[in-house]
């Protein structure tokens, strides 16, 4: 019985490297258009490429240096001897997520572009296509990895079901370790190349978007790859994964059973096959608006939303009998408010709605007033995800059994985290084909292609932020649910530990040691979010100063008789990007364990709970805020306020500037933020009932 679970797992894992090697080859049969096409195309390859060799050196020394830690924490029995294998394999396979989704989606750019030549839903197939590989490779890899080590350890080495789930939560933290690397780092890349772009060329020198003028625009481009591709792949692999162990953890506590480990990993292979089947829905006509283009997605997303709802009831019942067959509806509870999440943020950031477009109108009165408006914006949009979760919680906990018992109860709630993501397959394919659509619009602009193609590619690329907006609503909902749960497990581990449990006996608001964990938790993403803005600031001026330059000093750049050095931008960024991200990831590994050595483990509880409720509200302001303002200026851009060149537009553009490391630096990573902290707080918890100070 427990082989034909991992057999099921693994056969979840293996149909989707499968699905994703049929749409890469499906992708790569399209022509990618002309010489020029070609050129650009792998100048953004070669540029994405380069990148990622010198990033992954950096993050090697990082994972060298805790392979070597954690492999003497367990000489010295405070961790199991698979735990810095664990941690290896996890970090591995996060980078391997991005890269394979960076590397088709720089293949697929000028064939998009080509695509849209012919009309706007063969590009949007093209587009999705490619987004699909990223989608499916991730939740693939995330099942492959989770299904090798379950195997390993239960069947090879033959661990009870706790020891099992302890050293699994130890890939997670080498995931969420990879995750915030590229994630940062991409970040900060992709954000610095396109505020330098967009202030000098539009704004300054008044020349369109991807205009070839521009010494930042194959840096721009490179940075949609490496920041909104490879990064957001790592980032959703480790989402994926960290919700599955979590729950499977918690699933060893409530029932101390393989079974209830089982479950969320068949769960996410179940959703495997319903996000197959969803993908095929996804279609278009000529012509469509905004609304059309959300609806064709939409329908491929609810369609395996309703699949997975209908499907997960038969497998609850199968893996844990009728008696706790009341356990689905915290399944559901957890896709519905997925789905309701999502629909929130397209509310707030897609121009079809009056937030976007009434930001748009703030252009008017100047710059500031748009800042103003796009900061009420996301202040505001944090409302909705907060009770949707919030009730979400409450349904999942109790239907599980929690009046009963506690640990069914927080099993219940790590499943819903599971539900939310049981379908990332279709999910993620969604947000990764914008990237694809961008890049498309920015090769069709620099080779000189007709308007009718850059108008589509335009519809595409405004779709994709919403989108891109949805996928980071459902990846930090899906956050703060395994936050919870990662938070009870580690609550958990301490127990398990000698003399843990006298540690960690006072949960209570009112002791000190929690209240100061707390604010110190509270404080992280702000903190976190500082250094990540202020390293895109400090990027962004090194492009903006060599853009300036190269438009002062090259002869004959601004008539287009010269070529600008798109080369010095990119090593630009490259630099920038690998120099800055290493702070904020070094700052969510450490402060657990100061402040668990400090506090000890009841402060470290405390700030979990802190970094967890500020870090979701964080991280939906900033990512709804940003898709807002780049919402609105793409409004303008297409005619109302005055158009492309106006001061509208101007004031917009500045407006999306602020909005892009919000959206694609800073709020998204705070996701990844608050689970590192739980899976470092797991990892280290054994250093902290022993040697902490209170």
């Amino acid at each position: 019985m427990e082989k034909l679970l991992v057999i099921l797992t693994f056969a979840g894992a293996l149909l989707a490297l499968l699905f994703a090697v049929f749409n890469a080859r499906k992708v790569l049969k399209f022509s990618e258009g002309t010489d020029r096409m070609k050129k650009i195309s792998l100048s953004i390859r070669k540029g994405a490429s380069a990148f990622l060799k010198r990033q992954y050196k950096i993050v090697l020394i990082f994972f060298g240096v805790m392979f070597v830690l954690l492999g003497i924490m367990a000489i010295l029995g405070l961790l199991t001897p698979f735990v810095p294998f664990a941690f290896v394999t996890g970090g591995f396979f996060s980078a391997l997520s991005g890269y394979i989704g960076m590397k088709i989606a720089t293949l697929s750019n000028a064939r998009t572009a080509n695509a849209c030549q012919e009309g706007l839903n063969r590009g949007l197939r093209v587009a999705f296509s490619a987004g699909s590989v990223m989608g499916f490779t991730v939740v693939g890899l995330g099942l492959l990895d989770i299904s090798i080590w379950f195997f390993l350890l239960k069947f090879v080495f033959q661990l009870d079901p706790r020891a099992i789930s302890s050293s699994m939560l130890t890939f997670g933290m080498g995931a969420s370790s990879m995750a915030l690397f590229a994630r940062v780092g991409g970040g900060i890349f992709t954000k610095a190349a396109d505020v330098g772009a967009d202030l000098v060329g539009k704004v300054e020198a008044g020349i369109p978007e991807d205009d070839p003028r521009n010494p930042a625009v194959i840096a721009d481009n490179v940075g949609d790859n490496v920041g909104d591709v490879a990064g957001m792949g790592a980032d959703l692999y480790e989402s994926y994964v960290g919700s599955i162990i979590s729950a499977c953890a918690l699933g060893v506590s409530a029932f101390g059973s393989l079974s209830a480990m089982a479950l969320p990993m068949l769960l996410a292979a179940l959703g495997v096959l319903c996000s197959v089947f969803g993908t095929f829905l996804v279609r278009t006509k000529e012509g469509a608006g905004q609304k059309q283009l959300l609806r064709a997605l939409s329908r491929g997303t609810n369609f395996s939303a309703i699949l997975i709802a209908l499907a997960s009831f038969p497998l609850v019942y199968f893996v844990l009998g009728k008696e706790n067959q009341t356990i689905y509806f915290a399944i559901l509870a957890g896709l519905v408010a997925g789905v309701l999440i999502g629909q929130a943020t397209e509310y707030f950031t897609s121009d079809s709605y009056k937030p976007t477009r009434n930001l748009a109108g703030t252009s008017e009165t100047g710059t500031a007033t748009i800042i103003i408006g796009g900061l009420s914006v996301g202040m505001l949009s944090t409302l909705l995800p907060i009770v949707i979760v919030a009730i979400c919680v409450l349904v999942a906990y109790f239907v599980s059994g929690g009046a009963g018992s506690a640990s069914m109860g927080l099993y219940g709630i790590a499943l819903a985290a599971v539900g939310m993501l049981s379908t990332l397959g279709i999910t993620l394919a969604t947000d990764a084909y914008g990237p694809v659509a961008d890049n498309a619009g920015g090769i069709a602009e620099m080779a000189g292609l007709d308007q009718k193609v850059r108008q589509r590619t335009d519809a595409l690329d405004s779709l994709g932020n919403t989108t891109a907006a949805t996928g980071k609503g459902f990846a930090i909902g899906s956050a703060a649910l395994t936050a919870l749960a990662l938070m009870a497990s580690y609550i958990d581990k301490v127990k398990s530990i000698d003399g843990g449990s006298a540690k960690i006996a006072n949960l209570n608001i009112t002791n000190p040691t929690v209240l100061v964990g707390l604010f110190i938790g509270a404080c992280l993403p702000f903190v976190f979010a500082a250094l990540t803005m202020n390293s895109v600031g400090r990027a962004a001026q090194s492009v903006v100063k060599e853009v300036r330059r190269q438009f002062k000093e090259i002869s004959g750049l601004m008539e287009g008789k010269a070529d600008p050095d798109y080369a010095s931008c990119v090593d630009l960024c490259t630099k920038a990007s690998l120099r800055e991200m290493v702070m904020p990831t070094v700052v969510a590994v450490i402060v657990p364990v100061i402040v668990g050595l400090i506090l000890g483990c009841a402060g470290v509880v405390g700030m979990l709970a802190g970094a967890t409720a500020s870090g979701f509200l964080m991280a939906v302001f900033m990512s709804n805020s940003g898709g807002a303002w780049d919402n609105a200026k793409k409004y303008i851009e297409s005619g109302v306020h005055g158009g492309k060149g106006s001061d509208c537009h101007k004031a917009a553009v500045v407006g999306d500037t602020v909005g892009d490391p919000f959206k694609d630096t800073s709020g998204p990573a705070i996701n990844i933020l608050i689970k590192l902290l739980s899976m470092v707080s797991i990892v280290f918890a054994a250093i902290v009932v022993n040697f902490s100070i209170l």
